[in-house]
């Protein structure tokens, strides 16, 4: 067994991503060596329930966060600190290898020469939470750990505090919402796919539909999308801004999250709440809900119709 005295892992930069690796850190964290979390400031919230050794916020400068992470290495771990890096990009291998951390990924962009323990990705198709799973897995073997599975659960259990639950009840009270009484929309997406657009085009045929028959219909998007919210449902209920972590717990006041493939979808599924996720650019089979209680509805080729979405939701709450 090599001499290991810490664990350093690079987390993924978006939500959805972060919530499907939440398997993988588990894998490192049952381990029993102190884990280092590198990841987006935003997912310190989000982590703060998990029995983690310490949090590195990095951004995208490459080199100010290189240097956070060799002082905390050199700081806290001068000999035997190990690297798992989850994201498949060259800067993420950089900054380990300049702190002095031997890592592991997945062979791609280039990187490997930057990798101390290289992994060759699936042959087989995977689900993302799989294949982090599988890296994660594949290189405490190859360290000589034991890891304590080899394959991902069926849930995410996504760990959330007393905090978490108060601050999403608080919200609710602020926006005049009982819990248990509403439908919980997100009808934006980040980015695009391939070119294309990621968010349902329905979402305002949806909330008229479901208000008039009574059914309150709310969203809490972040300040950054608010604006295409009011745009896309402008009938629906605002409730105001929270953290990654309080928005979770938020999932899980409502009778029902009706959702694009997005980080909303991720963080329902790893609360464990009730859901339908919405395709029509994205393929379901790689980066779907981890989540017993997700409904798929559409393809990476064809959204739903609204009708459909409509009789779906009746039916479930």
């Amino acid at each position: 067994m090599r001499s290991i005295s810490a664990l350093y892992i690079r987390l993924p930069n978006w939500v959805g991503d972060v919530c499907m690796s939440l398997p993988a850190l588990e894998l490192a964290i049952n381990t029993g060596k102190p884990v280092v979390v590198c990841a987006r400031p935003w997912a310190r919230n989000l982590l703060r329930s998990y029995q983690i050794d310490d949090f590195i916020s990095i951004d995208s400068k490459l080199y100010s966060s290189a240097k956070l992470v060799k002082q905390h290495k050199v700081a806290n771990y001068k000999h035997g600190a190990f690297g798992l890096l989850l994201p498949d990009s060259l800067s993420s291998a950089l900054i380990f290898k300049y702190a002095g951390i031997k890592s592991s990924g997945y062979r791609d962009d280039g990187r490997t020469l930057f990798l101390n323990t290289p992994i060759n990705k699936p042959t087989i198709h995977m689900h993302a939470v799989e294949a982090w799973h599988n890296l994660v897995y594949t290189s405490l073997l190859r360290w000589g750990l034991q890891p304590s599975s080899n394959k991902p659960g069926s849930e995410l259990n996504l760990k959330l505090d007393d905090q978490h639950h108060e601050a999403a009840l608080n919200a609710l009270n602020k926006a005049g919402i009982k819990p248990g009484e509403f439908v919980l929309i997100a009808p934006t997406a980040v980015g695009t796919h391939k070119g294309r657009n990621k968010v349902w085009p329905h979402f305002n045929n949806l909330t008229s539909s479901l208000i008039a028959q009574g059914i309150k219909v709310a969203m809490c998007p972040p300040p950054s999308e608010t604006e295409q919210a009011i745009s896309n449902a402008p009938d629906a209920t605002i409730i105001p801004s929270i953290g990654v972590g309080e928005f979770a717990a938020l999932t899980l006041q409502s009778k029902l999250v009706v959702c694009n493939d997005s980080g909303v979808s991720h963080l329902a599924a790893a609360a464990g709440a009730q859901q339908i996720t919405l395709f029509g650019v994205t393929d379901s089979d790689r980066t779907g809900p981890w989540s017993k209680k997700a409904i798929y509805m559409g393809s990476n080729n064809h959204w739903p119709d609204p009708n459909s979405v409509i009789e779906q939701v009746q039916g479930l709450i």
